[in-house]
């Protein structure tokens, strides 16, 4: 094991010093991996109580800790007045103001570890409300302003199997054995698991001791919503029989805040969450949908009475997943959003379910790749704020008004790039060659990009595989263009954002014609004469990582690939993955014990005697959603075979390898100098 590590270690050293040889050229006018530090972008906009400010969180990276910072800014809805509220080293997060509008909630660190705060708006003044064991979520005012609700978690005992005898005074023993015995008892991010369970709880917004509301062997997550007599609270929680083999059911739950008790508002097998209270405080608004067993699933939006009667979808005729509702201050109907085809929309429709899009220019919240994403909020005067999404940069903070008119409020970014010259990115779209579906996909060119040369051309693949890309920030996108590469990426059936039969096609058969599509992708690129077909390179992570390991199984048209954080073998990576009950009931049909077959028909491994490629494999060493050990069996596969091939593990990172910014750079530096390792040699 130690020769292993010391072989990756070497080969990471030998790999950067030839990066090196591709950035030596660098002047400073194109994008560097060093930027990453410097990035910022507004998240979790929440409007002031006067509606004519919001404030956000304004995250960036502190080069020193190699760690994420949040702090809260506010600017005014004409662009003015952008300052802190609260900022430092400290992480300050999740704002919440008081329904008399006089304070603000929100939780921080700056103590240690993060609790409950409260500020007074006019003085500045703040309490600290909670000394709490562990991190508080979904903070939520009660209508009465006397009290805080949040979710935490609450630790329990585990019963041990076998009692150790005493020791002896003195003596040094190895330390008791731990059991488990949970279906879950590791999440990705997380590591293993304490035992116990979320619950909901409420402070006085005064300060005061927690008491907790819910009870029983069930997790409380997400949304919290009080009832207009700050009586009750809504929320969402999966509390039958076998809850945790059954991972996406959910009701609509209602728990006094007296007594404890709980009234079960909705009956649905699949999910119903998210619970949003009416301004008149007479309807719920939520999200849910059927559980029809597909891989891929749309929530719609539902409105019901305040006791659970009466329930209907408003958005039955749109074929999009529905996501982060919120009411419309005159009660007449609500905001929300969803993905369509690589964009991600904030829509309003009435209680009849007619109505319009707002915009379509949501994202640049994921740094790494260019994920759809976003955050808004609607003012009671019709305006939107948004994080804006660009090509060039992460998200700033932009209000849109109801004629459309677009203003952007902040500027976080352009002391970094704006003095760069970044790729530009275009939108490409084509029929499949299997059966005529139109995929869509986006060409990254290089600053100064010359049609009359060539490039090498990097295939970058996304997860999920329900997902969705879109014209939106990468750091790794405009660093691979920066080091001359034109770089397509694209969403191949599977992909969100088209609707749930497009998705499904790959529904108990991933991968499968998604490979096709993908390859159509880089014939309609090489088509356009300035692509050296002699340079050609994949690369993608996580189900982007089975796709690229199922393309060099098939094809040895790629000189080099990188196959990041992969599964590579469906057997063992349903009984290893974090979340095994999911996996196994959505994703194939029966257990591998009773469907061997079609679990190694679609897993890369059974392609490995195929593969002449060069391959490097990436994965986070403490990664438990695609294991570590998937990476090592391809890998040793690999070498049996005298692939070309390394292993490189990223240390202390898990799935999400960019959430430290230092992995992120040591992900794309490596991707980089493999693919450099690799290209043509010089001609004399």
């Amino acid at each position: 094991m130690r020769a292993k590590k010391l072989f990756a270690a070497g080969s990471m050293m030998a790999l950067a010093a030839t990066a090196s040889v591709s950035f030596a050229e660098d002047d400073g006018k194109t994008f560097e991996l060093t930027d990453i530090f410097n990035l910022e972008y507004a998240t979790a906009p929440r409007l002031t109580p006067s509606g004519d400010a919001v404030v956000y969180e304004r995250r960036s990276f502190d080069v020193m800790t190699d760690s994420a910072r949040s702090n809260i800014w506010q600017v005014s809805l004409d662009g003015s007045g952008h300052r802190p509220v609260l900022s430092g080293k400290a992480n300050y997060r999740m704002p919440r103001f008081s329904p008399d509008g006089a304070r603000m909630a929100y939780v921080s660190s700056v103590e240690g570890k993060n609790q409950i705060y409260v500020r007074w708006l006019d003085t500045g003044e703040t309490a600290r409300v909670t000394d709490l064991q562990f991190g508080p979520g979904s903070l939520t005012w009660s209508p009465d302003g006397k009290s805080i609700a949040f979710t935490m978690f609450v630790p329990s005992e585990a019963k041990p199997v076998f009692s150790m005898p005493k020791k002896p005074k003195g003596a040094e023993w190895a330390g008791n054995a731990k059991v488990v015995d949970r279906v879950t008892y590791r999440a990705d991010g997380a590591g293993y698991l304490p035992r116990g369970f979320t619950h909901v709880f409420v402070v006085p917004a005064d300060g005061g001791t927690p008491r907790q509301i819910t009870s029983g062997d069930y997790n409380h997550n997400g949304a919290l919503a009080w009832t207009s007599d700050s009586a009750s609270i809504l929320f969402s929680a999966n509390r039958i029989v076998d809850w945790d083999l059954n991972p996406r059911e959910s009701e609509i739950h209602r728990v006094n805040v007296g007594s404890g008790a709980i009234e079960t508002l909705t009956d649905r097998r699949g999910p119903d969450f998210s619970p949003r209270l009416s301004p008149d405080g007479s309807m719920i608004a939520y999200l849910g949908n059927d559980d029809d067993g597909m891989s891929s699933q749309n929530a719609e939006l539902f409105v019901m009475n305040l006791d659970g009667t009466g329930g209907r979808s408003l958005t039955g005729n749109i074929d999009r997943n529905i996501a982060a509702i919120q009411w419309a201050a005159d009660g007449k109907g609500l905001y929300y959003t969803y993905d369509n085809e690589g964009k991600t929309l904030v829509a309003y429709l009435n209680l009849s379910g007619s109505g319009r899009v707002i915009t379509d220019a949501l994202g640049g919240t994921t740094l790494g790749r260019p994920y759809t994403s976003g955050g808004y909020r609607a003012a009671p005067d019709g305006r939107v704020v948004f994080t804006l999404s660009r090509p060039d940069r992460p998200a700033d903070l932009a209000v849109v008004d109801r004629i459309g008119r677009v203003t952007t409020l902040t500027d976080l970014n352009s002391d970094v790039v704006g003095h760069k010259q970044m790729a530009s990115v275009e939108e490409i779209r084509f029929p499949s060659s299997v059966d005529g579906r139109e995929i869509q996909a986006w060409v990254v060119k290089p600053a100064g990009f010359d049609a009359s040369k060539k490039y090498p051309l990097v295939l970058e693949i996304h997860g999920g595989p329900h997902t969705a890309y879109g014209p939106h920030f990468s750091s790794e996108i405009q660093a691979y263009a920066a080091a001359g590469h034109v770089v397509v990426y694209g969403n191949p059936r599977g992909s969100t954002s088209y609707g749930k039969d497009f998705a499904n096609t790959i529904h108990h058969n991933y991968p499968s014609n998604d490979y096709d599509d993908l390859m159509d992708t880089v014939n309609h690129v090489v088509g356009q004469g300035y692509v050296d077909e002699n340079q050609l390179y994949v690369t993608g992570g996580s189900g982007g990582g089975v796709l690229t390991a199922w393309i060099i199984g098939k094809t040895n048209r790629f000189r080099a690939a990188v196959v990041a954080k992969p599964v590579i073998n469906w057997t063992s990576f349903v009984l290893t993955a974090d979340f095994s009950p999911f996996f196994t009931k959505y994703w194939f049909d029966g257990f591998p014990w009773e469907n061997q077959a079609n679990y190694w028909a679609r897993s890369p491994l059974s392609l490995v005697g195929n593969v002449t490629t060069p391959t490097m494999l990436l994965t986070g060493e403490v990664d438990y959603r695609t294991p570590m050990s998937e990476t090592e069996q391809y890998y040793q596969a690999l070498k049996l075979q005298k692939v070309d091939s390394v292993m490189v593990r990223i240390p202390g990172a898990s799935h999400g390898i960019a959430a430290k910014p230092s992995n992120l750079i040591q992900k794309i530096g490596n991707i980089l100098a493999w693919f450099e390792r690799h290209k043509p040699a010089a001609e004399e």
